[in-house]
């Protein structure tokens, strides 16, 4: 990596969250050992997470707020992935004035979004706008309710406050790659999935790396809170990690040699790859998941269940009419193979128990 790559992402970095750009080592330049990683351990030169004053070594710093260790060290939240899912509500026979009449009144549906994730929801540098995959999937909600796909208002979320902001009414939903699990139904509720995505690794291709079992000693990085990072040290006891605030510090550490591979869903490192020509996806699927479109659970002071129905039937609308596939063909057909999403998982209404969420203070 050469010093000119490595000014360029730094002062990129300070403008865009997410992108990708910059000079390759073209073979005739020495690469910069500042930069490079410490060949007899692997690990991430100290000097990049250290006071600069006591670093041996110079070198750009870690990205902001984030932070390295071995694999083995970190604990995983207490999760478990394979427990059966609760599933969602069975849409109805209503029109959207019977089951969303709070939004139909206000005009306008509020949904949370990412605003650096390319390809899924991003700002277009050039107009200004939201783009992708996910921005659509939000238009076409809109559309059924109001009969104008542009009655949406956007709100950036982090991670961290996609739950937050459905519990205290701040969005009506969010479509964030937020995968459905068993602890988060916990939480929120879900809609049915509008998306499968398997999770591998994002590489320079020049680094020779194609799998998994090549990353002993060498650094993995995942966003802080991701189901990515919490399966690592099962599939890579071995590694270590880079922690980070976003998706966009992952690319970025990897295109400055602070990390070896992004471990993530390959709807994301889609969007990388798309915005760096000299990485590549590769690897076996370390595990499947579904994102679901989330929203506040039901209880007795709020019953979000017209919402849920109401969002469902246009996720089934878009795949009976061929919307999602083309929406899909434009924004991953170059890089993804098409995936079967999965039958609906409905709740049993007529169960005793089905419905405690409405008896929850």
């Amino acid at each position: 990596m050469t010093k000119t790559r490595a000014l360029s992402a730094l002062l990129l970095a300070a403008c865009l969250t997410m992108t990708a750009c910059g000079t390759r080592n073209d073979g005739k330049t020495p690469p910069d050992p500042a930069l490079q990683q410490n060949e007899e351990t692997n690990k991430l030169p100290r000097a990049m997470n250290s006071d600069p004053l006591t670093a041996p070594i110079a070198g750009p710093p870690l990205p902001v707020g984030s932070r390295w260790m071995p694999a083995s060290e970190y604990t995983p939240k207490e999760s478990n992935f394979d427990a059966e899912l609760r599933g969602t509500y069975r849409p109805d026979d209503k029109d959207p004035k019977e089951r969303v009449p709070n939004i139909i009144e206000r005009g306008r549906l509020i949904v949370g979004v990412d605003q650096s994730h390319n390809l899924l929801s991003y700002r277009d540098a050039a107009t200004g706008n939201l783009r992708g995959f996910e921005v659509e999937i939000a238009h076409e909600i809109a559309e059924d309710i109001f009969g104008d796909r542009d009655r949406v208002d956007f709100r950036f979320l982090q991670s961290a406050d996609r739950t937050r902001a459905l519990a205290n009414g701040t969005v009506d939903i969010v479509i964030r790659t937020m995968t459905i699990t068993p602890d988060r139904e916990k939480e929120i509720a879900f809609s049915q999935p509008y998306m499968i995505a398997d999770t591998r690794m994002l590489v320079l291709t020049s680094s020779g790396i194609n799998s998994v079992e090549q990353t002993s000693g060498r650094t993995l990085c995942a966003v802080e809170g991701s189901t990515a990072l919490d399966k690592i040290p099962d599939f890579a006891p071995n590694s270590n990690l880079l922690i980070t605030k976003s998706w966009g510090d992952c690319l970025m550490s990897l295109q400055l040699g602070q990390t070896n591979a992004v471990v993530v869903d390959d709807t994301l490192l889609s969007g990388m790859m798309a915005q760096d020509p000299y990485s590549s996806i590769v690897g076996e699927t370390l595990a499947t998941e579904s994102y679901g479109i989330g929203v506040r659970k039901p209880d007795q002071h709020f019953d979000s269940r017209g919402l849920i129905r109401q969002v469902n039937s246009t996720l089934d609308r878009i795949q009976e009419d061929g919307t999602w596939r083309s929406l899909f063909d434009e924004w991953f057909g170059p890089y993804l193979p098409v995936p079967t999403l999965p039958e609906p998982k409905y709740i049993d209404e007529g169960r005793r128990g089905d419905n405690d969420d409405e008896e929850q203070s």
